[in-house]
């Protein structure tokens, strides 16, 4: 694993015994040496193949002698600048990108798992991702046993001789659950079973889930890392050797990201940090004025010391980013009349993007459930998901006052 700033270019800093802060490594970190132009920005690689000057460079490069891109379904520079930026963010040895979270999570799962293995996974997680698991998985003989989010307890007693993966997110969705990744780490490692943590929720600037145990993280690139709305892309990193059999599946399967999605990511990864300050800041402070609303019955949010997972959010990461999920001291109706009153957030499904977005979740992914299946994975009638961006508070909380008024 490269130390912060191995690969961008920060030779004096290292010398100088000062290891570069988040908000350096994500505007310089992969890019400084990488420029052959001297363009201040990198370029964007606009193209679906590269030529060879001649047959004996093309035979360099079949043999190994001559690492080069050769065709833009296997390599890009410009996803390449975003690969390294990345790996320092999270301090990974490798990263590779896809065309979205999902494809992060399903071609690492094809990648690591085969007919006759068995992976845990937790309930608390994103719906689509347990659905892969659960009827696409299972057509290949890959056994699941799903499990409560943040219970380690749990986990021990599921891993079994055949499990090869124990998956969760943390932060989880919608509930924000935050596993003692440490201890669940060393169960799955002493059984030889690899650990891969979504982290979409935290961001590598939240918690690094690498130094914390995790043999391989991956995020939906969509959400905090572009940080705008205006692209989906998904990206996993981790040690060099777990890391190559998903850049190899990539190049089978196919599901790369864009060049220009990649540039726009690129830029959106340089103000991170500047963000991630104002959604732990606006999460924080809405979270803590709805739990002392008369109209909200429950909020969950890792800063609250009412989460049950405070403690160990507290010790593991430095901020919780900007969603805060609630329940309307209400019904249906009341949480309808609350999210339609909302002025400045937008209806919208996502989170992670400087404009806030509110949902209600039995509307936006679980309508097409039975009332049975919600119960069974906590989604209440009147739960809210709010996405803070990075509007000022005030702002939001005035906007939250005035549509709790209509509740």
């Amino acid at each position: 694993m490269q130390k912060p700033g191995e690969k961008s270019g920060e030779k004096g800093a290292r010398d100088a015994g000062h290891a570069p802060g988040g908000s350096t490594r994500a505007v310089h970190a992969g890019e400084r040496k990488h420029h052959q132009d001297h363009a201040l920005t990198t370029p964007i690689h606009q193209t679906s193949t590269f030529w060879f000057r001649d047959s004996a460079e093309l035979r360099a490069y079949a043999e190994g002698r001559h690492p080069r891109d050769e065709y833009g379904r296997y390599s890009n520079p410009t996803w390449r600048a975003v690969e390294r930026k990345l790996c320092e963010l999270e301090g990974a040895e490798e990263a590779v990108l896809f065309a979205s979270g999902m494809c992060a999570a399903t071609t690492t799962f094809l990648a690591h798992c085969q007919r006759g293995d068995h992976i845990v996974i937790t309930n608390d997680c994103y719906r689509r991702t347990r659905q892969f698991v659960q009827q696409f998985l299972s057509r290949l003989q890959v056994e699941a046993t799903v499990i409560p989010p943040a219970d380690t307890i749990a986990l021990k007693d599921a891993l079994r001789d055949n499990t090869r993966l124990f998956f969760t997110e943390s932060p989880t969705n919608p509930y924000l659950h935050v596993i003692d990744l440490p201890e669940a780490a060393h169960l799955a490692r002493e059984r030889g079973v690899l650990t891969l943590v979504d982290s979409t929720f935290a961001t590598p600037l939240n918690h690094r889930a690498l130094a914390d145990g995790a043999d391989l993280v991956l995020h939906s690139a969509t959400k905090y890392l572009s940080g705008h709305n205006d692209l989906i892309g998904g990206v996993l990193c981790g040690p060099a050797e777990l890391v190559a059999p998903v850049r190899n599946a990539v190049g089978v399967l196919g599901g790369i990201l864009d060049p220009h999605a990649a540039w726009l990511l690129l830029r959106g990864l340089k103000t991170l940090g500047l963000r991630m300050e104002r959604h732990n800041a606006n999460g924080l402070a809405v979270a803590r004025w709805l739990e002392a609303h008369p109209k909200v019955r429950q909020v969950w949010y890792p800063g609250l010391p009412s989460h049950p997972d405070y403690r160990v959010a507290t010790r593991l990461m430095s901020g919780f980013a900007g969603v805060v999920s609630f329940e309307i001291a209400g019904d249906f109706d009341a949480a309808v009349r609350f999210t339609d009153a909302c002025t400045l957030p937008y209806i919208a499904p996502s989170l992670g993007g400087v404009e806030s977005l509110v949902e209600m979740p039995l509307l936006m992914s679980y309508w097409d459930y039975s009332p049975e299946e919600r119960r069974a994975y906590g989604i209440g009638e009147s739960l809210v998901r709010l996405s803070c961006g990075i509007e000022d508070a005030a702002d939001l909380i005035a906007d939250l006052r005035q549509a709790l008024a209509a509740v």
